[in-house]
């Protein structure tokens, strides 16, 4: 069995990543078991670089606010701004702070220079303006489209004014209140201002896509996708603050899976413009349906991976990572009948595993599911071993 599996295994580069694939993806995506570890995101700087260098992908995405990171995309592409200011106002989360986060901006940016703007590596946020904690106000995603579309087509063409769209967001406050995710009474979502937005949202992009032939005449590409960008987030936000204020027992399920809907149409239109690496959480990117518990209420969804694996199939591929121990978080070695206590057992402390062939390898013998003493990592389920094309094992992840 041990033999089987070291069959399964090969070393931790670029080229081995590549090797379990028939050919390049469209948009290739690694996932990770937890947030905030640094020494998981030197390896994807690590095997992104390669990437990018070798097999010519041009577009990196991330799990941070697609609209920030228009912010990080004119550093790298032109270097608008300085590193810190473009850290702290382009990277959501919490995770501008990243010393990891920060050099791959800094590579991308410094990879960038003296090339045609063709030959450019993109940066992109894949996920909504969206925390844990509530949603952002639609407001800088529907005044850009309105000001974008205001500039190029004729004015009676739009569904309302300028000062008509600030009057029916009214205060970002609003937008933003703390207490509505767990209390849809003071969401804003549903009042008569909310509805009325959907409709003008709705209007709006309908006016984008029927003017489309001459927007992409008489403005640059770069101008129209991030048009499209804020379509995107202001018909998703509409639709998220909606469901926020619901008070039904399928809210929770419906945001997260909405969650997931906007970070499937951020990738999906990125992968559209070129071939894509993306990094996030394996939960968001994962061709089986995602699980969680919030509190003692279960909640399933499909994430973003398995939305665009559905849209693109071959095209997409995704190489889970997954964690022997993390002992500054509490987890300690995992148990021996685990995937992950499998691979503790090789000699290995980086590898990369083809994971159909692992799968193969164990036959019969189902893995457990191991149990995290810590909220904030999430191990590999054994059910997902078929549904990814590869995994990055770390046998020991260190503190950094």
């Amino acid at each position: 069995m041990v033999k089987d599996i070291q069959d399964a295994v090969h070393p931790f580069d670029a080229e081995s990543v590549m090797g379990l694939l028939q050919a390049p993806p469209r948009v290739l995506a690694l996932g990770e078991p937890t947030h905030g570890e640094d020494s998981l995101l030197e390896l994807r700087n690590t095997l992104f670089r390669r990437l990018v260098e070798q097999e010519g992908y041009r577009t990196v995405a991330i799990e941070s606010d697609c609209m920030m990171g228009l912010v990080v995309d004119d550093y790298v592409t032109s270097g608008t701004g300085t590193l810190d200011e473009v850290m702290e106002r382009g990277i959501s989360h919490g995770w501008g702070t990243s010393t990891a986060n920060r050099e791959l901006v800094r590579w991308m940016r410094a990879h960038n220079e003296g090339l045609a703007a063709s030959e450019r590596v993109r940066f992109a946020g894949v996920d909504g303006p969206l925390e844990m904690t509530g949603a952002a106000s639609p407001r800088q995603a529907l005044t850009a489209l309105h000001g974008y579309l205001a500039a190029h087509v004729d004015p009676g063409l739009l569904p309302c004014t300028a000062d008509t769209l600030d009057r029916l967001l009214g205060s970002d406050d609003r937008w933003t209140e703390p207490a509505a995710m767990m209390d849809p009474a003071r969401s804003a979502g549903q009042s008569p201002e909310a509805a009325e937005l959907r409709l003008v949202a709705d209007d709006l992009v309908a006016l984008f896509d029927e003017r489309t032939p001459h927007l992409l005449a008489s403005t640059t590409r770069d101008d129209w996708d991030r048009a499209c960008l804020y379509g995107r987030t202001a018909t998703g936000l509409l639709r998220y603050h909606h469901w926020m204020a619901d008070a039904s027992p399928a809210r929770l399920t419906r945001l997260v899976g909405l969650r997931g809907q906007i970070m499937a149409r951020n990738l999906l239109a990125l992968a559209d413009r070129g071939p894509v690496l993306v990094h996030a959480h394996n939960s968001h990117l994962q061709r089986e349906k995602s699980s969680m518990r919030l509190g003692d209420v279960p909640l399933e969804w499909w994430s973003a991976g398995a939305i665009a694996s559905a849209h693109l199939g071959g095209e997409y591929a995704f190489v889970h990572t997954a964690l022997g121990t993390i002992r500054h978080q509490g987890v300690d070695a995992p148990p021996p009948d685990t995937v992950e206590g499998l691979l503790y057992a090789l000699p290995q402390d980086r590898c990369v595993v083809d994971a159909r062939r692992l799968a193969t390898a164990l036959g019969e013998t189902r893995p457990a599911h191991r149990v995290s003493p810590w909220f904030g990592y999430a191990p590999f389920d054994p059910t997902h071993l078929a549904g990814g094309d590869g995994i990055v094992f770390v046998k020991d992840l260190p503190k950094l």
